[in-house]
């Protein structure tokens, strides 16, 4: 995919001006102002003429905000969520704790027009552009051409995905990899919480009534499904991280010791 000048990545310098970071974020230079006086973003770096160049970690911190206020949390409550953040979170960090704080939030399509998609890409969307997202069931075609439904919680996701230089075919069979073993993941984890609270007797009727399994299974959702999505989280970085040891040929000190 064919990349602006002022695209960044994790490794490169800042190179976005405020301008240029507003636009991709879907916000305001106000706004983008306003939080770095409240300390929720850290101070660009100044380049020459003392203009100031913002990277992914600005980019993905506003993307953080941006859901934490969706979940009604105060511009109070975000500073005290990002201050218990570890130093030097990278863009990545942050774009996990985003995917943590979105998992249980409701479904809630909105629309955006091409020019709008553009601004949060950074350059204009092609077609091939617009093909990949809608495989990635990020966005989808309406009636009218110009205008897209979008799904805002992983919009940002697929904005960074478009400048993977890794084909699509690839990214949609990691794609069905990730669904087909989180989904055999899920299964198993509401059969082994769904007898936890009815019992193995509940299909013979001496279990609660529904109305108490209603109330119980609700209960059960609000308290574990956010546990559950962090356990998946550090589970599967600690497998990717063994796995990348491999790759580059390191010895992976949490592998078991063959006897």
């Amino acid at each position: 995919m064919a990349t602006t000048d002022t695209a960044t990545t994790d490794t490169e310098e800042p190179t976005l001006t405020v301008d240029e970071l507003a636009a991709r974020a879907g916000v305001t230079v106000r706004t983008v102002r306003f939080y770095s006086t409240r300390g929720l973003l850290p101070p660009p770096v100044i380049g020459p003429r003392r203009v100031g160049h913002y990277g992914p970690e600005h980019l993905s911190r506003l993307a953080l905000i941006e859901e934490l206020q969706h979940h009604g949390m105060t511009l109070s409550a975000i500073e005290r969520y990002l201050r218990q953040l570890p130093p030097g979170l990278s863009a990545d960090d942050l774009a996990i704790h985003r995917a943590l704080v979105a998992s249980w939030a409701p479904d809630a399509p909105e629309e955006a027009t091409r020019e709008q998609l553009a601004r949060r890409a950074g350059r204009p969307l092609s077609e091939e552009d617009i093909d990949r997202l809608a495989a990635l069931n990020v966005l989808e075609r309406t009636e009218d051409p110009d205008v897209l439904r979008i799904d805002p919680g992983v919009l940002h996701l697929g904005m960074r995905l478009l400048e993977v230089p890794i084909a699509l075919e690839t990214i949609l069979a990691a794609h069905t990899v990730v669904l087909e073993h989180t989904r055999s993941a899920a299964r198993e984890l509401s059969r082994l919480f769904r007898d936890e609270v009815w019992g193995p007797d509940h299909e013979g009727g001496s279990g609660p009534s529904g109305a108490e399994r209603v109330r119980a299974k609700k209960s059960l959702s609000a308290h574990m499904q956010p546990l559950v999505v962090q356990a998946l989280v550090i589970a599967f970085q600690r497998s990717m991280k063994s796995e990348l040891r491999g790759w580059y040929g390191q010895e992976d000190p949490e592998a078991p010791v063959s006897p």
